[in-house]
């Protein structure tokens, strides 16, 4: 394989800043020739200067004499962490392969797999750089978070807490710790962890952030002046202006001083830049032109016939985090979270997050073996978090794009699309702390524009794929917890279970922006939730059209 990054990578990479997860990095000396060591010394220099083409460029210069290099292609894999993680994977890997005793590529590696949702080989490589390197902070975080997403809550919690002993005045530390005891419901002790990072003003915004979304408020608690004082500041960089002014806009909520709280939620948006919602429609035209019924037909039969993968989807803020818990609090159901393995396989297949023709054009080629290799690949890697349940859940909110692609490798594959008033779905969005993945919340109109989208593919899935989606109110749930619930474990083709009843009586970590909210019994506060906010919502009232139930 060619090391020279695609054109498009060296176009994206222009005025880009560097990836936050890569330290600096601190290489043993290898036999390199002397030029080499000069041009990589200023690579290094142009990376720190967020100088990312130039810095590419010598990487490239040097490969060409020594294609081996392994810092090369480390600082090449660096580049293109965040919008191309499985190239920087292959170029972090061959790195590996070249320094296996480097810590800082092991940590790497491991971090951009933590990304994509490759847990096992995330774990595998942190922990290898925790050995290499016994103080590396950081790479005991990022190993606490690929443990949590793994499930496995202990390993997770002494990942951290060792990381806490390392440097407990690390700013990431406290707050990682405090997240994932947040995730197993621990909350005073995550409490005592933030309010003593927000005391030491270690990573000052996440903390505040962090604490507030873990609770709600029925009175103005401290922190909310001093958060008041720290938006003062006119010396605060606008990353912890968004963090303070989404926090605060969640207190004035609790406290049902709405208009208050939608002017901070308003600010929280500012400057968080544009969603091209243009290409975005022509990505859901490529998907209905792809799998049209006439295109869908001839590959009835293809993929695996398991019947283990359930998919639960929909818009983020529809219930799906309710259902997924519900569901797997039956005995014969593992919930695994919001994994990214079947957005994997649909890169691998020529997905990208602008267009979905290359895409389209593998699907149309796929062949019979070809789908049920792909199926094998998804199947054995949710069986290494849950190999013995009947019924494995991947929450990724998303796949609600990739319904074509499920029908296709997994015929037998229930699927559980989780529905909510749209006026409240698209305003709990705009809200609430969710940020990565989720650029189209920048204002009301645009999140209410982009939800007709997803309606739309979503009514053209139900046409070309009909009785294979189970439609799932959150309303339903609200109203009648154990008829909806009962519903829910039928379409799974399991005997009912009184545990799904007490699902928030769960002990396992979840991983949602309202991990409090889905360890308390069901509640009614949240239907039609958007009447609070009269005028101050028109716009996504608007954007929304006939789909706002208003």
């Amino acid at each position: 394989m060619s090391t020279r990054l695609p054109p498009a990578w060296s176009k994206h990479l222009k005025g880009r800043s560097g990836p936050k997860a890569s330290p600096v990095v601190k290489a043993k000396p290898l036999p390199r020739s002397q030029a080499d060591d000069l041009l990589l010394k200023q690579a290094l220099e142009f990376q720190q200067a967020k100088r990312l083409p130039e810095a590419e460029e010598l990487c490239h210069r040097v490969l060409a004499r020594t294609p081996n290099n392994a810092l090369a292609l480390y600082i090449l894999g660096t580049l293109g962490v965040g919008f191309d993680n499985e190239l920087s994977i292959k170029y972090f890997e061959r790195a590996v392969s070249h320094d296996p005793q480097n810590p800082y590529f092991h940590f790497s590696l491991g971090d951009t797999y933590l990304k994509v949702g490759e847990y096992v080989r995330a774990i595998m490589h942190l922990r290898r750089a925790t050995e290499l390197k016994p103080d590396l902070v950081e790479a005991f975080c990022s190993l606490g978070l690929a443990h949590l997403e793994f499930g496995e809550t202990d390993s997770a919690l002494s990942a951290y807490e060792r990381a806490l002993e390392i440097n407990h005045d690390h700013p990431l530390v406290r707050t990682s710790l405090a997240s994932a005891l947040i995730s197993v419901g621990r909350m005073d002790e995550a409490a005592a962890h933030l309010k003593e990072s927000i005391e030491r003003r270690l990573d000052l915004a996440t903390a505040y952030s962090a604490y507030i979304f873990s609770r709600k408020f029925t009175e103005e608690p401290p922190e909310f002046a001093s958060m008041m004082r720290e938006l003062s500041n006119p010396n605060l960089d606008p990353a912890s202006s968004q963090q303070l002014h989404r926090a605060a806009g969640k207190v004035l909520n609790d406290l049902r001083r709405y208009e208050d709280a939608m002017d901070h939620f308003h600010r929280a948006k500012e400057n968080t830049g544009y969603y091209d919602l243009a290409s975005y429609r022509g990505k859901i035209d490529s998907l209905i032109r792809t799998f049209s019924p006439a295109n869908a037909a001839p590959r009835v039969g293809y993929g695996d016939p398991s019947e283990v993968p359930v998919f639960v989807l929909g818009m983020p803020r529809s219930g799906t985090t309710l259902t997924e818990q519900i569901c797997s609090s039956h005995p014969d159901v593992h919930g695994v979270g919001e994994i990214g393995k079947l957005r994997r396989i649909a890169l691998s297949l020529g997905f990208t997050p602008k267009s979905a023709e290359a895409f389209n054009r593998s699907v149309r080629s796929m062949t019979a073996p070809h789908s049920k290799a792909l199926a094998e690949d998804y199947l054995s890697y949710v069986r290494q978090m849950a190999p013995n349940a009947l019924r494995i859940i991947d929450k990724r909110t998303h796949n609600f794009e990739l319904i074509g692609l499920i029908a296709t490798i997994f015929p037998n594959a229930r699927i559980i699309h989780c529905r909510r008033d749209a006026i409240d779905t698209c305003l709990s969005c705009f809200t609430s702390n969710i940020n990565q993945g989720h650029t189209y919340i920048t204002d009301l109109t645009t999140v209410g524009l982009y939800y007709r989208e997803y309606d739309r593919l979503m009514r053209h899935w139900q046409a070309v794929f009909p009785g294979r989606i189970f439609e799932n109110r959150y309303e339903d749930m609200i109203s009648d917890q154990e008829g909806q619930s009962r519903r829910l474990i039928d379409y799974l083709g399991l005997e009912w279970s009184d545990t799904c009843l007490r699902f928030f009586d769960k002990d396992s970590s979840v991983r949602t922006a309202s991990s409090w909210q889905v360890r308390q019994p069901v509640y009614k506060s949240s239907v039609k939730r958007w009447r609070d906010y009269g005028s101050k919502i028109q716009p996504l009232i608007a954007a929304l059209g006939d789909l706002a139930e208003v």
